[in-house]
């Protein structure tokens, strides 16, 4: 059976919007894009990108919603597989394994081995998640990951903390998402600042 694994880079306040760069999400006027990057390149000496070197040697498929899948076709889908270190390395992994996108405006995904989810998505995800496999990981797509904790679909969260609060920005766990008990599996603080904390649902079964 599959697992699914969410996996964020989160501030103090909750917030996961825009981490990555100033220009990577900024839907309802967020300002503070690229926080996670500017945090990492001023504090972190790489210690991050070895964390998700680790996470993404497990990946074996991605499961994203729109935004997500366009910022991830538009980075990863078109860069150069044989750029030096971590870029290189997961621009290999990433177009080689499943990606499975959830969206109700999509006709069609064009980034190699891409396939739509249809209108069903859980029962879609439940499919994916049932059959023999590995990790299946959920990036950003905070609406997709509302979707999936609904109906119970949600088995582990992977979240690197950072020391930070911005006040505003979409939060992974906004108002309204289904409750649930988190039992914490792992922890791991960085010499930056950044703690490292996973997660699962008490009861659910474990990778």
């Amino acid at each position: 059976m599959g697992t699914i694994v969410v996996q964020a880079f989160i501030t103090l306040d909750g917030v996961v919007q825009g981490g990555g760069g100033p220009d990577e999400d900024r839907e309802g006027g967020f300002e503070h894009g690229g926080w996670a990057a500017d945090y990492d390149a001023a504090y972190g000496g790489g210690e991050i990108g070895q964390i998700v070197r680790e996470w993404e040697g497990r990946t074996e498929a991605l499961l994203l919603g729109r935004k997500t899948y366009e910022i991830f076709a538009g980075s990863w889908g078109v860069w150069d597989e044989n750029a030096p270190g971590l870029q290189g390395e997961l621009t290999r992994r990433y177009n080689r394994i499943p990606k499975y996108v959830a969206s109700r405006m999509l006709t069609e995904v064009r980034w190699q081995n891409s396939q739509l989810l249809g209108p069903d998505v859980a029962a879609a995800v439940e499919k994916l998640r049932a059959a023999p496999g590995g990790e299946i990981r959920v990036w950003g797509s905070t609406e997709l990951i509302r979707t999936l904790a609904g109906h119970d679909l949600v088995d582990e969260y992977r979240l690197a903390v950072y020391p930070l609060v911005l006040g505003t920005g979409k939060k992974l766990f906004s108002d309204g998402f289904t409750p649930a008990r988190l039992a914490l599996a792992g922890t791991r603080a960085l010499p930056s600042g950044v703690l490292v904390n996973t997660y699962r649902r008490s009861g659910a079964r474990r990778a």
